[in-house]
């Protein structure tokens, strides 16, 4: 993507559901470290702007620390974990020497051996980049089964109401952010929950086998279901209790990604599937997905199962996971972002008037890449139709037959993409600066004003890497004409489940329609969309009214004013933008339909409320999230 954007986060949980010793003798002590490492890092393009880790020991006696959690700001935080982790295990094998394979020794007195494992990778979409901010947050008690360790892959429309909950509850929250108040209301619930056992065991306190009782009677379907019947969003959220038991679980609408894999060894929960399927070395179809409205859950004893906790919707899972966010070697998702390739075919031989001996094709690095798999598999399949129709079928053409036979369509590495530049680490106010540094060309591949050049990127946000880099630096190669062409539809609606799209202004889409709306005598359309926006706040199923400013201008219009408005002043080369349309979108993605950003289709009434929420803020001219 030219146009980068903050995203997403990632989630790894890991249970060993056999005793300590049976890793030890077969694997070593540091099986689950290990296994987590691999996780991790293998989900390290879902968030790097931080880590967190923790462990939770199973049946520790009084007197031990039983969880343990490190977070990390560095530069690879991942890599900074571990490598503290790793310390702690090396200093305790040199000092333990034979007692560092015995379990119970093992488990007393060295930090994260314990069975519960739960790992979180973080983007800073949301609230300021500080260590508080990095997951897994703790809910601390002296009372093991009231503990909860959280992380997540989640945003919350709807905070301020959530954070009235708590009040009305008789809390008092320490911040207004979305993790503290879903854990807050978790644990509230947790503690509703192990209170109600005490209150049942009240005459036999003294039992050491009540606490032993109490912790495997915790319910946590009933706990889950309390807490997140108020939940407006998209998330995948995990959690541990200090006594064992853990869960993952899911919107109903299938918003955030959440998959698991289990056997008599261990259950393992991660946000992308290649994550574990390297981990563990096992089959894709070994995979299974945490169902929409449902969560994973873990007991104390180590048996699982997917338990409802709210009505589920209609699966909205997120497309832009699949364009962009994932890591393409998943299969489905490799198959996927080819298929948006080759649907652009038709598109693309039009705007280049079907002249392919004069056309250079490219991408933008480097998820663009797959996509452009696609579309010159689509190119040359094209090919091969027509040379069949003129040599089988007769069809006349100006070529001879050999050279129609031994043409290829011209590939070219155009852009080069400097990793250690990333544009999204800077303010905006040198952001515009910094983005002219990230790209560079090759050069003397294409034919001075007689080449067209076709460029393909993954999706086009603000624009702004366009016209401030790409495109200067695609028009010193001077081509007669550039086409960029998006694997993804036009982004005209602001992210309110986990993505940073949040400003409408922001979006080129939208400063297309706003000049279109000006140009042509509709601006007046502006005022009304924004009364209908501030009357919409105290509805309870709000619609979205910026649609109807859209409504207004045909899919290529928008497109034109577009590339008018990411055109550099100075360009000499044709400019033309190509768009993937929504329907062909559907049609390479049909599992995941979650496509809000570029419909307004927004699966939760919360969405409505950010959407109109967001024009009011951009007719009033204030740069805030809307959420």
């Amino acid at each position: 993507m030219s146009d980068q954007i903050l995203h997403e986060c990632g989630i790894a949980l890991i249970r060993l559901r056999k005793p300590l010793s049976y890793y030890i003798a077969k694997y070593g002590p540091a099986y689950a470290m290990h296994k987590m490492y691999i996780l991790m890092e293998k989900q390290h393009n879902r968030g790097q702007d931080g880590a967190g880790i923790a462990n939770i020991k199973i049946d520790l006696p009084p007197g031990y620390r039983y969880i343990s959690r490190y977070r990390s700001m560095k530069q690879q935080p991942v890599a900074a974990l571990f490598k503290k982790i790793s310390k702690k295990y090396r200093k305790a094998q040199k000092a333990g020497g034979e007692k560092f394979r015995d379990e119970k020794w093992l488990k007393q007195n060295v930090a994260f051996t314990g069975e519960l494992w739960l790992g979180h990778l973080r983007y800073g979409t949301h609230g300021l980049n500080s260590i508080e901010n990095v997951h897994p947050f703790l809910r601390q008690n002296n009372w093991r089964s009231r503990n909860l360790v959280m992380a997540g892959n989640f945003n919350m429309t709807n905070v301020d109401d959530l954070f009235d909950l708590l009040i009305n509850l008789g809390q008092h929250p320490k911040e207004k952010v979305d993790t503290v108040t879903v854990m807050e209301k978790i644990g509230h619930f947790l503690d509703e929950e192990v209170q109600e056992l005490y209150d049942k065991y009240k005459n036999h306190y003294a039992n050491p086998e009540i606490t032993e009782i109490i912790e495997n009677e915790i319910n946590l379907q009933r706990v889950l279901k309390r807490s997140c019947k108020d939940f407006d969003g998209g998330y995948t959220m995990a959690g541990l209790t200090g006594s064992g038991h853990a869960f993952v679980v899911r919107d109903p609408n299938g918003i955030r990604p959440a998959y698991y894999y289990a056997d008599d060894e261990v259950i393992v929960v991660a946000s992308e599937k290649p994550a574990i399927k390297t981990a563990f070395n096992i089959r894709y179809d070994q995979i299974q997905e945490i169902q929409p409205g449902h969560a994973l859950i873990i007991h104390k004893s180590g048996d699982y199962d997917q338990y409802p906790i709210l009505p589920a919707g209609e699966k909205k899972s997120c497309s832009f996971e699949r364009i962009y966010f994932s890591r393409g070697n998943d299969p489905d998702i490799y198959r996927e972002r080819k298929q948006l390739g080759r649907l652009l075919v038709p598109q693309v031989l039009r705007a280049i008037q079907f002249d392919l001996k004069n056309t250079v094709f490219s991408y933008i690095p480097n998820t663009a890449e797959t996509a452009f798999y696609g579309l010159m598999s689509g190119i040359e399949e094209y090919l091969i139709n027509k040379q069949k129709e003129i040599i089988l079928e007769g069809k006349p053409s100006v070529d001879p037959v050999e050279d129609l036979l031994s043409f290829r369509p011209r590939v070219e590495k155009i852009v080069l993409k400097d990793a250690k530049l990333r544009t999204f680490i800077t303010d905006d106010e040198h952001r515009d600066d910094l983005v002219t540094h990230v790209y560079d060309t090759t050069y003397e591949v294409v034919n001075k004003n007689k080449d067209t050049l076709v460029v393909i990127d993954d999706s086009i946000v603000r624009g702004t890497t366009l016209e401030k880099s790409i495109l200067r630096m695609l028009d010193r190669l001077e081509p007669k004409k550039i086409v960029i062409v998006s694997s993804a539809p036009q982004i005209r609606y602001p992210d309110c489940y986990g993505i940073d799209m949040s400003r409408l202004g922001d979006f080129v889409a939208f400063r297309a329609i706003i000049d279109l709306l000006k140009e042509n005598g509709k601006d007046y359309l502006l005022g009304e969309v924004y009364e209908q926006c501030l009357r919409s706040a105290s509805e309870k199923e709000p619609v979205n009214h910026v649609k109807k400013l859209y409504a207004e201008f045909s899919y290529e219009e928008v497109s034109r004013k577009i590339a008018e408005i990411v055109r550099p002043a100075d360009m000499k080369a044709e400019l033309e933008i190509v768009f993937q349309t929504v329907e062909n979108l559907h049609k390479a993605i049909p599992n995941h339909l979650g496509d809000w950003y570029f419909t307004g289709d927004y699966p939760t009434p919360g969405g409505n409320r950010v959407v109109n929420r967001a024009y009011i803020n951009f007719m009033e001219g204030r740069l805030v999230r809307a959420y």
